[in-house]
Parts: C-alpha cells; structure tokens; sequence
C-alpha cells in the first residue's frame, strides 16, 4: 500500500513538473509577441487600438488568421441586391449658391429617376469653389449604396504628399507627419493615400528624393513643379525626375481612356485579403479631361465598381487608393488654419481632424496654390 502511494505522489510530482515545463516554454514563447505588443500599443498612434491590433497581429505571423477572419466577416456582412432604393443622400460638405464658372458636369445618374441633388456639385468648406464634392448611388442591383466624390480644380490648388509614422518605411525624411503648421493657412482639404509598402511596393518620392523605387508599370499619382497633376502608368526610372513634385503608386491603373482597364479580374493584387471578389469600402483617385483630381469613396465595392464610379465622375485615368473601412478619409475645412474639419466620406473610425495630428500612414494635403513653384514644404 505504501508502494503504491509513493507511486502515486512520484507519479502526481511528474505531471506537475511536466505542466510546469510545458508552461514555462508557452511563456517563454509567448514573451517577446506579448512585448512587442504592448510596446507597440504604447506608441503615439492616430489608429484605434482595434485596428492597430489587427495590423501587428497581421506583421507577426497571424496573417493568415486575420485574412480568413475578415474575409468571413465581410462574406457574412455582403450587402444583398435589390430592396428599398433611398428616398435621400446624405449631405455633405456646405451648400453655398455661388459656384465657380469652370466645374465638372452633373454626374449622370446610374438609378432613375435621379434624387434630389444627386450628382450635383458643391463647394465644400472654404477654397471658393476650388474643391467641389457630391454624392450619387452607383448600382441598380444595390440601389442603397452611396459614393463620395470630390472634384479638385487643379489650376487653383497644389498637391502635398506627407509620409506618416510607418509609411513609407523607408523614409529619408519623414517630417513632421501631419499638415505642416507653416501650411495650414493654406490648406483645403486632406485625403487618404494607398496601401502600405508591404502590401503594394509601390513607389513614393517628395521634392526629387526617391523614398521608395519607382515600379514600371504601376499607377502613379503625380504633381509636377508647374503645379498640374496626373494619373498616369508610370514607364520611366526609379526615380522620378526634376519636374516631379511628388510621385505615389498602388497597383495598375484601373481606368485608362475613360474605360475600365482589362486588369481587374480577382486576385490578391487589389487587396491581399480580400482581392476583388468580396465588397468593401474602397477608395480611388483619377484625373478628368482637363487634368482636374476626382477623389471617390464607397463602401460596399469590388475594384470594377470603384472603376465605374471613377468613370461615372467624370475620370479618364483613374487607380485605387487605400481599402477597408478603417482607411477612406477625405476631409475639408470650414475655416482656415485647418479648423472646423468635415468630413465627407463618413469614416466613423476616424474624425475629421486626422492628419492634423501625426497620423501612422502618408497622405495627401490640397493647399490653395501660390505664385511660387510647387514643391511639398515641412515647415
């Protein structure tokens, strides 16, 4: 008997020893993810801790878990087709009668009949009619769905590029990673920039200094030194030259000639999580027949709908931006200096004051232009 409860303790005092073990190697397994967690949560950020928890889970080997998470959240949250159509658009930006002579026509409607206002466009916040914004449905199968665009009068305003906290990652100069205060007398409006360089490798340069190569072949939004833009496939070096003010990239161009491109078939290049297949918020940027910037924004979109709300508002050459709910931003302002932010596409993870702040990723700034030659100030 007393054999037996020797036995029994030795055998007791081995699977406690085990345990120990076991837990020990977890813990220490565990130990460095749970430090560069929470010192990566410490860190001054503009993101929510939400977000930023999904963007380190996605930087530290859960990149799968993420993937398969939000490809069956946004799988079981897909909007349905058909239903009510709105009888109302939201508002957005600040109705003011007085219109600048030179703007971009009515949107056409892509429901009839058309709703009060839609596809009409408005000065919002302050510029004089130098950013113009509006809102329209884009789909007859999903006639509750609503697009934001703005439309920028290239000949009166110049474009700034900002790296943010992480993007790019390779910043020779990363400043001060919000709207200069130097700048903000001048400032209009903000918006969103593209994916980051680990999803998109895309090219990135400022004032003639390549922070990221250039690739052949990608979009690429770019401001020039006599203050015009474009959008454009790039086919030059891997830096871009003199005249070039700034120089972002994502992905191939989407709209070409006033068409959707042949490139848009599902894949992991439009999105690494969800391709093109499942429909999220998505953002794009393009150029009309003058030369004057689009920015649109929808929730609910593949990268063929987005093209076609490009299309829609008056793009001819047009390419994605950032995707996901979390990152279309486009904001303005309703007195200068950056106050009274509003924002037009209604992101409620962020507000209207973001890139007033050191935001984490680059952005773009509209500046009411000078006389001076463009070029993107710090200061």
């Amino acid at each position: 008997m007393r054999i037996e409860r020797r036995q029994v303790r030795r055998a007791r005092a081995l699977r406690r020893r085990r345990r120990a073990l076991i837990a020990g190697v977890l813990f220490l397994l565990v130990l460095p993810y749970a430090f560069s967690y929470v010192t990566t949560m410490m860190r001054p950020s503009s993101v929510p801790m939400g977000i930023r928890s999904v963007e380190w889970a996605r930087t530290h080997g859960f990149v799968w878990f993420v993937n398969t998470a939000e490809r069956k959240w946004y799988s079981w949250h897909a909007p349905s087709k058909g239903g009510p159509s709105l009888t109302t658009l939201p508002q957005v930006g600040r109705v003011v009668r007085a219109l600048p002579a030179v703007r971009p026509a009515r949107v056409r409607p892509a429901i009839t009949p058309r709703l009060p206002g839609e596809g009409v466009w408005h000065a919002a916040g302050i510029g004089g009619g130098s950013v113009l914004v509006t809102t329209f449905r884009t789909d007859p199968a999903y006639p509750r769905l609503v697009a934001y665009a703005a439309w920028i009068d290239h000949r009166r305003t110049q474009l700034a590029l900002y790296p943010g906290r992480y993007e790019p990652p390779s910043a020779p100069v990363r400043g001060p990673m919000q709207v200069p205060y130097g700048e903000r007398w001048r400032l209009l409006a903000t918006f969103n920039s593209g994916f980051t360089h680990r999803d998109g490798r895309g090219g990135f340069a400022i004032n003639g200094v390549s922070y990221e190569p250039m690739r052949v072949g990608d979009a690429t939004l770019l401001a020039y030194r006599d203050g015009s833009v474009d959008v454009k496939t790039w086919r030059g070096g891997l830096a871009p030259g003199p005249d070039v003010v700034l120089a972002r990239q994502n992905l191939p161009l989407i709209v070409a000639g006033g068409r959707r491109t042949p490139n848009l078939q599902d894949g992991p290049a439009w999105g690494a999580t969800l391709g093109n297949a499942i429909r999220v918020w998505r953002s794009g940027v393009g150029v009309d027949r003058h030369g004057n910037l689009i920015y649109v924004a929808a929730d609910s979109q593949t990268v063929t709908s987005l093209a076609d709300i490009l299309i829609r508002a008056g793009a001819v050459r047009g390419m994605q931006l950032d995707i996901n709910a979390e990152w279309p931003t486009f904001n303005v302002y309703g007195r200068s200096s950056g106050r009274d932010g509003i924002k037009i596409v209604p992101n409620s993870q962020q507000t209207a004051n973001r890139y007033l702040s050191p935001d984490d990723r680059d952005f773009f700034a509209v500046l009411r232009r000078t006389g001076a030659p463009a070029k993107v100030s710090f200061r």
